[in-house]
């Protein structure tokens, strides 16, 4: 414990200065540290971050190397590459990342989805991820919007931009489709129908507090 002798306040933690007049504080009884010390450990991961970075390199670069001296009709080496790039997205963003847990999960769903369009490409392009990942990653998202508004009920209405940003993603498989480079008509048309049945839903029942959040958005 320390006190200052200017304004008699008494500090509990270590600080060394008074919080109002910024005076120096004179210790009466040695403290212990009241709070758990989040610095080392964030230090430990970063430093963990960093080494597997390194260990990734290496590794990508030796497997790199085999492929190319190994005669074969697909590049697995970019397959590896892009496994362990999504893993380190995962650390620093999921992990060391300040962004909340909703942006966390989505954002990384989002990667996932990219991740296996760039492996079906790299194997010669057989169409399963234009056709079934894409829709299915955009349906996943609605679901883990959904799943997010119900357990924070009392703000629900920050998930509309979300919404609307898988509104927006609906399109494209539907586009793909209309271009004639997606094959399954349900699961074509499925996602733009679904997140827009979610927000319009969300705005329609929301009523106020919706219409607000989005005046808010959008400055309208």
């Amino acid at each position: 414990m320390a006190k200052c002798n200017t304004c008699g306040l008494e500090v509990l933690d270590e600080t060394e200065a008074c919080p109002l007049c910024r005076s120096i504080l004179e210790q009466t009884e040695p403290v212990e540290n009241m709070y758990p010390n989040v610095r080392i450990r964030m230090r430990r991961l970063k430093l963990f971050s960093r080494i597997y970075l390194f260990a990734a390199i290496v590794a990508e670069a030796l497997v790199f190397c085999w492929d190319y001296f190994t005669p074969s009709p697909l590049w697995w080496s970019a397959v590896t590459g892009m496994g362990l790039l999504y893993a380190y997205m995962v650390l620093r963003y999921a992990i060391l990342g300040q962004s909340g847990y909703r942006s966390k999960v989505i954002v990384l769903t989002v990667l996932a989805i990219l991740v296996a369009v760039f492996i079906d490409f790299v194997g010669g392009y057989q169409g399963w991820s234009i056709d079934y990942v894409l829709p299915s990653g955009i349906l996943l998202v609605d679901v883990i919007i959904l799943g997010c508004m119900i357990v924070n009920r009392r703000n629900w209405q920050s998930y509309l931009m979300w919404q609307l940003l898988m509104v927006l993603c609906g399109l494209l498989p539907m586009i793909l489709y209309l271009k004639g480079l997606e094959h399954n008509v349900y699961l074509s048309f499925m996602p733009l129908a679904v997140s827009g049945a979610i927000f319009l839903g969300t705005v329609i029942i929301g009523d106020r507090r919706a219409r607000m959040e989005l005046i808010r958005r959008f400055h309208f």
